[in-house]
């Protein structure tokens, strides 16, 4: 159709009418016979005359006909196009304890609306201008049976133009939703993340978690416990859930490597009678850098140990590493970047920017840390020691450098890279189950040494009295 021309033809109506009327007044000129001059005949000649207004008449309205059926069809030639409905690229699910994450990628920001509807509990978003394509529906089928939130996830479209994702809840709980802008391999992100509305209790999660409880001291020498109080050592597991970390050329993921070698440190931890451990996630999912910050504070940590096993630009890079905090600057070239690397972990695990806990932010930013980062390079120092009997040290000392999961203010806090996952040969080794045992069972032996010259502090029991 781009070849039609309908410049003559969509006019006004009005226009064309005196087109029409002229050149049927030129047809019957044309067609009127000649006569010698001043001689006027009726009879036939009148009867042809009529004949021939009749035909413009006729051609008139046909040519009116014509136009007005153009003028009807031209909008569906001539249109701009309709937007496409866009698709959504991917949609994951991460169940855990903490919270409950949806995410849902797309190529263009979503537009959204979230409400929440009672007996029973259940959370609505509807998305405009989306398809319900593969990707959503997949979404359905994987909700689990022991997320603690959710209990079914339906999809379906509402009306014309919409699609709504209809949650069915457990119980109450506290939804946040907010979008993220593209970053490494992400495009646009839509973040529904579902906390409960009374958040469990940290001390008490950790006591269920290993059922110690150091016991009161009533005064009999008999009954003097064993212990004067249960050294608390919180395990961060780097990563997890939207946000990878490191991957190796063998396809190997950072955040996996570290929440097995996590779950292998506190089960040797708690076999110890003065100690005792939590993780701070012990699932695929994210925690932001600031919240494992917030559980070691909470729990009243002895310490606080982040293990990673990261990557490096050069993958001959190789050995492991003990970090702690530094108030000014990093301590060489791979201190800088792997601390830009993980600090910028929120951006891709994804925070919502807009909730902001004022104590929190005032507790991270307090430089006033000279003694906890004193203690923290004690302990990294004892613990790079134990790791050097089992691995290429990458550096012979204790490195500092900004890390922003290092900033508890009153928690001596490490950061223990394992080894370089970018190294396919070191790569290999933090996927063995020995190597990996290997691995914790340095760290603790760290941690004990330390403890040896520096007690647990007695003003800080953590115990259900």
């Amino acid at each position: 159709m781009g070849s039609l021309r309908f410049s003559g033809l969509l006019q006004p109506r009005v226009g064309l009418h005196r087109r029409v009327a002229r050149a049927g007044g030129r047809l019957v000129r044309a067609t009127r016979p000649r006569h010698p001059a001043g001689v006027f005949r009726r009879g036939a000649h009148g009867a042809h005359h009529a004949a021939l207004r009749g035909r413009a008449g006729l051609a008139r309205r046909c040519v009116e006909a014509l136009v007005t059926g153009l003028i009807a069809l031209a909008p569906l030639y001539f249109a701009p196009p309709a937007l496409a409905a866009q698709t959504i690229a991917a949609a994951r699910i991460w169940p855990a304890r903490d919270y409950t994450r949806l995410t849902l990628e797309s190529k263009e920001p979503l537009k959204f609306k979230l409400f929440s509807l009672k007996d029973p509990e259940r959370l609505v978003l509807d998305l405009e201008d989306v398809d319900p394509d593969d990707a959503l529906a997949a979404l359905q089928g994987k909700v689990t049976e022991d997320d603690p939130y959710i209990s079914k996830l339906r999809v379906a479209r509402n009306r014309p133009g919409v699609v709504r994702l209809v949650l069915d809840l457990k119980g109450a709980v506290k939804p946040q939703v907010f979008a993220l802008k593209p970053i490494a391999e992400y495009g646009y992100r839509l973040v529904l993340d579902v906390y409960p509305l009374v958040p469990a209790d940290p001390v008490l999660a950790l006591i269920e978690s290993d059922g110690k409880l150091t016991p009161a001291y009533s005064g009999d020498p008999a009954l003097q416990p064993p212990v004067a109080r249960l050294a608390t050592i919180v395990i961060d597991p780097g990563h997890g859930g939207e946000d990878p970390g490191a991957k190796g050329r063998h396809g190997t993921y950072e955040k996996n490597v570290t929440l097995m070698i996590g779950r292998r440190l506190k089960k040797l931890i708690n076999a110890e009678p003065d100690m005792r451990a939590m993780l701070t996630r012990d699932g695929d999912y994210y925690l932001p850098l600031a919240t494992r910050v917030e559980k070691a504070r909470r729990v009243k940590a002895d310490l606080f140990v982040s293990i990673h096993a990261d990557a490096f630009v050069r993958p001959y890079a190789r050995g492991s590493s003990v970090f702690a905090l530094s108030e000014r600057r990093a301590t060489s070239e791979a201190a800088r970047w792997l601390a830009k690397s993980e600090n910028d972990a929120d951006l891709i695990g994804g925070v919502n920017l807009d909730v902001k806990d004022r104590y929190l932010a005032k507790t991270l930013l307090d430089l006033s840390q000279t003694a906890t980062i004193d203690y923290s390079l004690k302990l990294g120092a004892s613990v790079l020691s134990e790791l050097g009997r089992i691995n290429t040290l990458h550096k012979d000392r204790v490195e500092q450098a900004s890390f922003a999961v290092l900033k508890a203010p009153d928690v001596p806090s490490i950061l223990v890279e394992t080894a370089f996952i970018s190294n396919p040969q070191e790569e290999s080794r933090l996927n063995d189950d020995a190597y990996q045992d290997r691995l914790a069972r340095a760290i603790l032996a760290g941690i004990k040494r330390y403890f040896g010259k520096h007690p647990p502090r007695p003003q800080l029991p953590l115990a259900l009295n």
